[in-house]
């Protein structure tokens, strides 16, 4: 009997209405795992070299990991992956929320979806069945609106929904795929493909339940987890995230003025704690899970904002406060409003505007492009303004929606300085002139610059050093260390990440290293061993790897913006910056204890094999 997987994966073509079932084997769950991986796997496998990211030949994968859907806190999560339309790199990003449990409950891991509709549709996946339904009707509404209108169609308002909104529709680079109104699966631009395809929504609903070998193992593990977790984890319980945001300026690590600035001078008024106490109305969960970290916040008055749509976390409320010099945090909860909405990534939207304000300020940017808006660091009007013309790709908007890179070398090599990315990926809110690994990871992250599948220097304490023990890191580095000890630790911690992203199992809740161990043992009955998970992460690290060197990327793309090699003007970032030999001898320290080529970085067929994917060399075309 299989525990913790299903054994089926569902096939859509849309351009034929195609629908077929596949029953994968034992050995590939246990290979693959889901999540990262398995997208990784359909992808090279199946898909030709350098198709079009928005184009009907790129394949679209929602896919679950042997974890979801069992019954404890983090076990909510799903994966959507594809060839992003914003790098042109390997794509993917996860999400929380309770659809991924739900696509599990309907009877499937993982769903492939292919081709294009010829007009608009959504998927309805219940009790191991699959229709494509028309969504015309839904073509051009709001997320919420549209999860009402699918909801009565369905006649269930317990269905589970996973969509885009009007950006997506709008090939907007950077949407995103939205789960219940509160949850996205935020990067790489995953709605712009699912826009692209013509595909609305997948709704999904089911009476399949998860079975778990050890059931009593599982029960005691959540009974310790629910004990503990207040204690190990109260500002994520409390707040969610971002409440240091004091301490995290004081450091330098809260950017400022697109990265340029330090001493944002007024963070407290953009702090969790500060909008839990002014404009929070309560805490929410995903399935499954007793941390109940998401805000949902809600504001009567001009900019009325709906707790249907959750609140900002700490990436939005520096995204688009700090970043673009905003400290209005009524006005910071609206654009988070609006981004969930329309289906937008909100990362990359404040990377995109605090592009675009300093290259207003320069004069780069001009009223005539902006429709006579003051596009300024500190105007909330204007961000909120942009996020709309954004959305629709109406003026400025339609050149924005391309994101930094693509917008910077429209506008010539004199905006390409102000463009904060790494392979295209706006870069996330901390800052790596503080955090060295950090920006390695920045750099050689298969989806571009990424926090999530990535190390933070400053968390590496004592706590953490007692947990890593158990993968044999058994001193501290000093933050600012930037050698082989330091790239060893990034690699350890990164690697075991990407097995995160193949488990598809949430950071947040504590779990330690060895008991993700105990947990995959218990829901699965294999008898595994952090060996084995820790392959599985090497695997899916290599598999990208190998995807996006197919697709035309060299070592010359695992690189960090030039802003980022100069200190700040002020504050504590303003005699450091990074050191480009230090971090290109990183980079090199990095590819060989990884077994690929020290000056290509690409995976040798030798290291390929040893992971039991040697087929990649072949598809990858890697000698």
């Amino acid at each position: 009997m299989a525990f913790g997987y299903l054994g089926k994966i569902l096939r859509v073509n849309l351009s034929d209405d195609k629908i077929q079932v596949e029953t994968p084997e034992e050995n590939f769950y246990r290979r693959y795992f889901g999540g990262r991986a398995l997208i990784a796997y359909y992808l090279l496998k199946e898909m030709e070299a350098r198709v079009d990211p928005v184009g009907p030949e790129n394949k679209l994968i929602f896919a679950t990991g042997v974890l979801t859907g069992a019954p404890f806190s983090g076990s909510g999560r799903n994966s959507v992956g594809a060839k992003s339309p914003l790098t042109g790199a390997y794509g993917d990003a996860e999400v929380g929320g309770f659809w991924g449990a739900e696509l599990k409950h309907a009877g499937f891991d993982a769903a492939v979806v292919e081709g294009k509709a010829k007009s608009p549709v959504y998927l309805w996946i219940h009790d191991g069945q699959a229709e494509i339904k028309d969504a015309k009707h839904l073509w051009g509404k709001e997320i919420g609106e549209s999860q009402k209108l699918i909801r009565r169609e369905l006649q269930d308002q317990t269905v589970r929904t996973a969509q885009i909104g009007p950006a997506g529709e709008h090939l907007v680079r950077y949407a995103c795929v939205v789960n219940d109104l509160k949850h996205t699966a935020g990067r790489t631009g995953m709605g712009a493909v699912m826009g692209s395809k013509n595909l609305k929504a997948i709704a999904a609903k089911g009476k399949e339940r998860v079975k778990v070998a050890d059931p009593e193992k599982i029960r005691g593990m959540v009974a310790w987890f629910n004990e503990n977790m207040p204690k190990l984890s109260p500002n994520l319980h409390n707040y969610g995230t971002g409440a240091v945001m004091d301490a995290s300026a004081a450091s330098g690590n809260l950017p400022y003025h697109n990265f340029r600035d330090g001493e944002f001078p007024n963070p407290d008024a953009i702090d969790a704690k500060t909008l839990k106490n002014t404009v929070g109305v309560g805490m929410e969960t995903c399935f499954a899970c007793t941390m109940r970290c998401k805000k949902v916040v809600k504001i009567e008055g001009k900019l009325r904002v709906d707790p249907a749509f959750g609140g900002p976390e700490y990436e939005t409320l520096a995204s688009l406060g700090s970043d673009c010099g905003i400290d209005d945090l009524p006005a910071i909860c609206k654009g988070h409003e609006l981004c969930q909405r329309y289906g937008l990534d909100t990362i990359s939207v404040g990377g995109t505007i605090a592009f675009a304000m300093e290259c207003f300020e320069n004069g780069i940017l001009t009223k005539k492009d902006t429709g006579g808006m003051e596009l300024k660091f500190g105007n909330a009007d204007a961000m909120l303004k942009t996020i709309e013309l954004i959305t629709k790709r109406e003026g400025i908007g339609d050149l924005l929606a391309e994101g930094v890179k693509k917008a910077a070398e429209k506008l010539g090599p004199k905006a390409e300085r102000f463009a904060i990315h790494v392979k295209g990926l706006e870069v996330p809110m901390h800052e790596p002139r503080l955090k060295r690994a950090l920006g390695l990871g920045y750099a050689t992250s298969p989806t571009g610059a990424d926090h999530v599948h990535n190390i933070h220097d400053t968390m590496f304490d004592e706590k953490m050093l007692k947990d890593m023990k158990s993968l044999g890191v058994f001193e501290l580095v000093p933050i600012e260390d930037f050698g082989p000890a330091k790239v060893r630790v990034f690699r350890y911690f990164s690697t075991w990440r990407h097995l995160v992203n193949c488990l598809v199992l949430c950071i947040f809740p504590p779990w330690n290293y060895e008991q993700k161990v105990e947990l995959v043992k218990a829901v699965t009955g294999w008898n595994t061993t952090a060996f084995e998970l820790w392959k599985v992460g090497d695997r899916a690290l290599n598999m990208t790897r190998a995807f996006n060197l197919r697709e035309g990327f060299t070592a010359k793309d695992d690189w960090l913006p030039d802003r980022f090699f100069h200190p700040h003007n002020v504050g504590a970032l303003s005699k450091t910056a990074v050191n480009p030999e230090q971090l290109h001898n990183a980079r090199r320290i990095y590819y060989r204890m990884n077994g690929w080529n020290e000056e290509t970085g690409a995976p040798t067929r030798e290291k390929l094999e040893e992971l039991d994917i040697g087929w990649v060399a072949d598809k990858a075309r890697i000698m």
